[in-house]
């Protein structure tokens, strides 16, 4: 396999949706921010999120969640679906994709590639170990990210 910069963007540019929850209840949101690689000999995909966010109660209280990656022609559903909360609103319904529900997560039927994580880890980021700038721009008035690290089981 060869690698180009492509790889280092699918988070920050592409986009994605971290989901947690199953077919009774979840929630998904949009990241910029995450990771791929290997930690402990296992593929992993790690997420951050902050408190705040809906999403963080369910990846908070479930085993595992999925990480769904789209084409450019979902960018505005993504839009929404970071934008707004599902504590408000019924956001996925809004944004016309369409839940498709595994064994062990939720992804969309527009994905063109879900990692399914089993959650391996979670910390919560200590501001006294993150840079000023970074402090400034993103932590001034709510708590800092969640990181979140989940082996990927499954590649679909």
């Amino acid at each position: 396999m060869k690698l180009d910069e492509s790889i280092l963007q699918i988070f920050n540019k592409d986009w994605a949706l971290v989901t947690a929850g199953d077919s009774q209840r979840f929630n998904t949101m949009t990241i910029g921010w995450g990771g791929l690689g290997t930690l402990w000999s296992k593929p992993v995909a790690t997420v951050y999120v902050k408190p705040c966010r809906y999403t963080h109660e369910f990846l908070e209280q479930n085993e595992y969640f999925t990480v769904s990656f789209f084409d450019e022609k979902h960018k505005k559903a993504l839009g929404l679906l970071g934008s707004k909360s599902g504590r408000d609103c019924d956001k996925v319904k809004e944004s016309g994709l369409t839940p498709r529900f595994l064994p062990n997560g939720v992804t969309f039927a527009e994905a063109y590639t879900t990692l399914v994580c089993k959650k391996l880890y979670r910390q919560d980021l200590d501001l006294n170990a993150i840079p000023q700038d970074a402090i400034d721009r993103y932590y001034k008035s709510e708590a800092p990210h969640t990181m979140y690290i989940g082996e990927v089981v499954d590649i679909l």
